[in-house]
């Protein structure tokens, strides 16, 4: 039996930059982001030191870096972990002035640019859960909890939203929106500013970087005309969620209860769905879905596998989770100018993004394995002791590295289903507090869900029940009417009489609102006739080019 006190002596070897550059690394994730990428960002935004000091450029990239790793340190106790591995290769260590000149120096534009540079989907089309069919599944949504410091400079930039029953909010707030990888929560793209801005103005400026490859997934923010048509445009698939109150005109009905529409010259599906979960205490759940779709076969993309797929949405949530609370741990911000807040986003966004393109390479070292199950907090936890250690700052990625161990031995379980009611925290949110609806105010468990595609015309709008995107309305009506004699000239007052219209000044005042929109053409004075793209088809088309919206 060996004695207790018998020792062991561990001898390790650590590679760093040479010199003053030893300080830039972030331990393992340096083989994520490595000395020459950080060097070629610097020369492209022009922020390379015109002299080489005690601290330079690509050392402060990694410092800006660490800070958004430590969000609860100060900027020397940051520099401590960046040297606690390096013994005293480094004797000398900077005052907290120079560590903030160099964020100066540095400024925004590198962490932007390689934000951008590591931004983008991460997995394999194989890896289970990134993709449907053979579109990769992404998703729009945005956040705007994010706290900046109260300070006159951030204020004129973003401004205080005054919040439900006149109070102002204590803290300015940033929105953050993202165009997220829905299989393993990774980020595509990111846009950021003042929160009186709304989340589908930031959306169109992630659009382009939507591609026939994917299928955005969004919620009813995002399901206006002008957004919709953009994304469709741009050759992806879509499935987004509409309110209530859209009754986009019928086009055709399909054999499923869906219709098919056009939108700006766009063909899309609506579908209407009632979805009820069982919970474990008996309780039973539901709500009614109005979806919208660029995928209009209903052979191959039945509704209630459209009305499945919407689900996966709610992954983006949990991104922003990740982000928000278990990277940043819920903190307001430390920066106190527009500049360097601007900086410490971008400096977030890329610290996110590396740790999920970790996580992606660990559990893609295990076929079959679900990113769901690979845990954000290992990950951190894994990366923030090898930047204390210094460890594996240079080589190749490799299963060995020791992020992709802890992922690996810290596997989630399988996901069970779950609900509750969303709850709001502020007492002075402008949401008002009656956000729990029928769902239980505590979690639980989900034992059965039950989906059923709901048909045209029979249901109608009530109090307490949305109407089916079929419904029959006047506009609807004097489209049926006109697809009976397509060639024929209709007048206003003709339509009136056979429909039994009473109101024929507001026919009138419809009919010009719906020839601008394309339903109508106006061929001669008070003379209207139906639109060739609305025309009844012969059956619903199956063959769909591309180039106009629709699933090739």
């Amino acid at each position: 039996m060996p004695s207790q006190s018998v020792t062991t002596t561990l001898t390790r070897t650590i590679t760093v930059a040479g010199g003053i550059f030893a300080p830039g690394h972030l331990g393992e994730l340096t083989q994520y982001l490595p000395f020459e990428l950080i060097d070629d960002v610097l020369a492209r935004t022009r922020a390379v030191q015109r002299r080489t000091r005690l601290l330079p450029s690509r050392v402060g990239v990694y410092f800006v870096l660490a800070l958004a790793v430590f969000p609860s340190l100060g900027y020397e106790r940051v520099w401590d972990k960046l040297i606690a591995g390096l013994g005293s290769l480094l004797p000398h260590r900077p005052s907290e002035k120079g560590l903030r000149d160099l964020r100066r120096r540095v400024g925004a534009a590198p962490l932007k640019a390689l934000f951008e540079v590591v931004a983008g989907p991460l997995a394999q089309p194989a890896t289970p859960g990134v993709c449907y069919r053979r579109w990769r599944t992404v998703a729009f949504d945005g956040c705007g909890s994010l706290q900046a410091p109260d300070q006159p400079r951030i204020r004129l930039w973003l401004g205080k939203f005054t919040r439900y029953r006149g109070g102002t909010e204590g803290y300015p707030h940033l929105r953050v929106l993202t165009l997220c990888e829905t299989g393993t929560r990774g980020l595509l793209g990111a846009v950021f500013g003042s929160i009186r801005r709304s989340e589908t103005d930031y959306a169109a400026t992630l659009v382009p970087l939507l591609n026939g490859t994917m299928l955005l997934l969004a919620d009813r923010n995002f399901g206006g005309d002008d957004i919709l048509t953009r994304v469709a445009a741009t050759g992806a698939q879509l499935v987004v969620r509409l309110t209530s109150r859209r009754r986009p005109a019928v086009w055709a009905t399909l054999p499923d209860g869906s219709v098919l529409t056009r939108i700006n010259g766009h063909r899309f599906r609506i579908i209407d769905t009632q979805i009820t979960a069982t919970c474990a205490d008996g309780s039973r759940v539901g709500d009614r879905y109005r979806i919208i779709t660029t995928l209009l076969d209903h052979r191959t993309d039945p509704a209630i596998q459209i009305a499945r797929l919407y689900h996966e949405r709610w992954e983006i949530e949990s991104a922003f989770f990740a982000l928000r609370h278990t990277l940043f741990h819920g903190r307001v911000l430390r920066s106190t100018d527009p500049v360097g807040l601007e900086q410490e986003m971008w400096a977030m966004l890329t610290i996110y993004q590396t740790l999920r393109r970790a996580i992606c390479d660990a559990v893609e070292t295990v076929p079959g394995t679900d990113p769901d199950r690979a845990s954000f907090t290992v990950a951190l936890t894994a990366a923030i002791n090898q930047i204390v250690t210094a460890a594996n700052i240079t080589g190749n990625v490799s299963p060995e590295n020791a992020i992709t161990r802890a992922v690996l031995d810290n596997l989630l379980p399988a996901r069970r289903p779950r609900i509750s009611a969303r709850k709001v925290k502020c007492p002075m949110s402008r949401y008002g507090t009656a956000l729990t609806g029928n769902r239980p105010t505590k979690s639980q468990t989900v034992v059965r869900v039950e989906l059923s595609a709901l048909v045209g015309p029979q249901h109608t709008k009530t109090s307490a029940q949305p109407s089916s995107a079929s419904d029959p309305g006047r506009r609807h009506q004097v489209l049926q009417l006109l697809r009976t004699d397509p060639d024929r000239s209709w007048t206003p007052s003709e339509i009136a009489q056979a429909l039994k219209i009473a109101r024929y000044r507001s026919l009138c005042g419809q009919m010009c609102q719906w020839t601008s929109q394309g339903f109508l053409d106006r061929i001669g004075r008070g003379l209207y006739r139906l639109n060739h793209q609305w025309l009844a088809p012969d059956q619903p088309p199956t063959d769909i080019d591309s180039t106009d919206g629709l699933n090739p």
